[in-house]
């Protein structure tokens, strides 16, 4: 194992993590913020994978989940906001 597949473990690793939060969480705003950890984690394992293979698209591919990653927070958090908890 090298060191960018050793890395990408731990990138996953962390983003089971996230996705625990998300499915546990006790409350509506620990989702969201497992959501968000989630979404962060998988623009690192795409930018990781992209070197591995050596595609330089996977930067884009990352780009664009992160836009909309972003835009998903903080659509939700507008929602939770304005309607109260789900």
């Amino acid at each position: 194992m090298n060191f960018d597949t050793i890395v990408l473990t731990l990138v996953i690793i962390f983003a089971i993590f996230g996705l625990l939060r998300v499915f546990i969480g006790p409350t509506i705003w620990d989702r969201l913020l497992g959501f968000s950890l989630f979404s962060s984690k998988v623009i690192v394992a795409a930018i990781l994978i992209g070197q591995l293979v050596d595609r330089t698209f996977m930067i884009d591919v990352a780009i664009i989940y992160g836009i909309l990653g972003f835009v998903g927070t903080i659509l939700i958090a507008r929602f939770i906001e304005r309607r109260g908890d789900i």
